[in-house]
């Protein structure tokens, strides 16, 4: 495989993997809808610095270590399955009833900086994420490059997609932002938002390495 068979061949899987429903995309069509897009942006780009310091974890091998260390993975397992816990719980038991209702802000709060904080949280705390990193990109890489220079690359392209994929989702939820903004649509979006939170959060405390 050649270096460009290989760019190819992973920027359509990252594409689809972008497309991919999970917390990531719940969490900035929820932020979108939430009618702020400048806050949606700044989830989108926590999300994308989380995976971008996982991807430079692939790419100098610590991914492998926390892999392979229990108690590292356990840790970060669970302060991750907690933290998406928290958010999914105060999305359930608090939805909003309006736009501009600041209860149960999932996305972190009223700011883009918390929105921020939020998406990077929300992919740092989560090993999952160096994984699937760990297991996927090394496939793409070709014979004769520096290994972990082109990994890096790869991580990159994948973020670089699931920007893409959240600009689109921004710019859809904008459009059709006055029927999603109708206050049992918001509770009932917090609250399958809170839904996505919680299952994946579960899901998370129950991985194992490897």
């Amino acid at each position: 495989m050649t270096v460009t068979q290989s760019l190819l061949a992973f920027s359509l899987a990252a594409a689809l993997l972008a497309a991919t429903p999970g917390v990531d995309t719940a969490l900035v069509l929820r932020t979108a809808i939430a009618g702020d897009p400048r806050r949606a942006a700044g989830a989108a780009l926590g999300i994308a610095a989380g995976c971008l310091i996982w991807g430079g974890a692939v790419a100098l091998g610590l991914a492998a270590l926390i892999t392979t260390s229990t108690l590292l993975f356990d840790a970060l397992r669970w302060i991750g399955a907690l933290y998406l816990g928290w958010l999914g719980a105060r999305l359930l038991l608090a939805p909003r009833r309006a736009e501009a209702d600041p209860g149960a802000a999932g996305d972190g709060g009223g700011t883009p900086g918390a929105a921020f904080a939020a998406g990077f949280l929300t992919n740092l705390l989560n090993p999952k994420v160096g994984i699937f990193y760990l297991t996927l990109l090394p496939q793409f890489v070709p014979a004769g490059v520096q290994v972990a220079s082109f990994i890096f690359l790869l991580a990159t392209i994948h973020v670089l997609m699931s920007l893409l994929w959240f600009a689109l989702l921004i710019a859809l939820a904008r459009r059709i932002a006055p029927v999603l903004r109708r206050p049992a649509v918001i509770a009932g979006l917090d609250r399958l938002t809170g839904l996505v939170f919680v299952g994946f959060g579960v899901r998370l405390a129950v991985t194992q390495p490897g």
